[in-house]
């Protein structure tokens, strides 16, 4: 008699160098007695050979299930793969994350435990070389990150999001799956309908993974633009923020260029821009500082702080813009916004 059944759920688009050592890693997670596990894998119309290498790889083991996602994004995909989920239990997985062999587990473990709407673990990222390692530091920055809870390795209880989510497929299906108007952001949008409907998102430390960062400054950049970008329908939607924190980066950079517009004519904005920016600096430099290592300890330090810096502009900025596009010029906020990229 068949077990009963978890489903992880995976969306994915040029993935060809990853997707295998990815699927081995899942398929040696260690599931409680009586428990077996599918692996659906939404594919978004991949151009460089992964589509192939996965129909390979679903044909030698039968717990992976190659599907498809023609509209290409994160949120249609994870809708696709559950729509097509037999388990009782959807844990999401993504391809840039290694899992520790009892991830599934713990993730089965916490939401039995805590009868919680959603739960996951902390946002663990681990870079290699720099400026990576330097951008998976800054990741870790309270003042990076705002103090949010999902940055603390060690912090267990409830959250107002964790990274990637498991839920009773029942109660995920209940709630209407992932808002596939958003490019960006949908983990954080769906739980906040959890968390708004009175329900909890629980984070357990016991949950480990580890995330692999973008690999330049640039593309950390682009990273937190896009996550600034999206958040503005989230909001909208719901028309308030889940936590302060979200309004923090556009407050800042859009007081700086106030500050540097009127500082064109009038001296006192110049000397308040350079205070402001000296000012953030030295906090910058500082949270950089309390987390750089050594041999490497100056260079890490001011990586660190670029690496905040361009998260911190980068959201900003996307969020202004996204303000621009969907309440001044009242325009629906569109994919071009987003370039379909890691």
């Amino acid at each position: 008699m068949a077990g009963r059944c978890i489903s992880v759920i995976v969306p994915c688009r040029n993935e060809r160098a990853h997707i295998a050592a990815f699927c081995d890693g899942v398929l040696r997670q260690t599931l409680p007695q009586g428990w077996e596990m599918q692996v659906l894998i939404a594919d978004g119309q991949s151009s460089d050979g992964t589509r192939e290498l996965l129909s390979a790889l679903s044909a030698d083991d039968g717990r992976i299930q190659l599907l498809d996602n023609p509209q290409r994004i994160v949120s249609t995909g994870l809708n696709r793969a559950v729509d097509s989920a037999r388990g009782e239990v959807i844990v999401r997985m993504d391809v840039h994350t290694s899992y520790a062999p009892d991830y599934v587990a713990q993730c089965l473990a916490t939401l039995e435990a805590t009868g919680a709407s959603c739960v996951g673990g902390p946002w663990r990222p681990v870079g290699e070389g720099w400026p990576q390692a330097a951008i998976a530091l800054a990741f870790q920055s309270r003042f990076g990150s705002g103090g949010a809870a999902s940055r603390r390795v060690d912090f267990s209880g409830p959250v107002d999001t964790v990274y990637l989510g498991a839920w009773r497929r029942d109660e995920l299906l209940r709630l209407g799956g992932f808002d596939e108007s958003l490019v960006r952001n949908q983990d954080d949008e769906l739980n906040l309908r959890i968390v708004r409907a009175g329900g909890v998102v629980w984070q357990s430390a016991a949950i480990r993974s580890t995330y692999t960062p973008r690999a330049s400054f640039s593309a950390l950049f682009q990273q937190f633009q896009q996550y600034g970008y999206w958040k503005v329908p989230v909001i909208r939607k719901h028309r308030l923020p889940a936590s302060p924190r979200h309004l923090a980066p556009f407050a800042f950079v859009a007081g700086l260029m106030l500050l540097a517009a009127l500082g064109l004519a009038w001296a006192p904005a110049r000397g308040a821009l350079v205070g402001v920016l000296s000012v953030y600096a030295v906090a910058a430099l500082s949270s950089a500082a309390a987390l750089a290592r050594k041999p490497h300890r100056l260079r890490d330090v001011l990586g660190v702080a670029w690496a905040i810096a361009c998260m911190h502009m980068g959201y900003g900025l996307g969020f202004g813009r996204a303000l621009l596009d969907v309440v001044v010029l009242r325009r629906a906020p569109g994919a071009a916004a987003t370039r379909l990229t890691r």
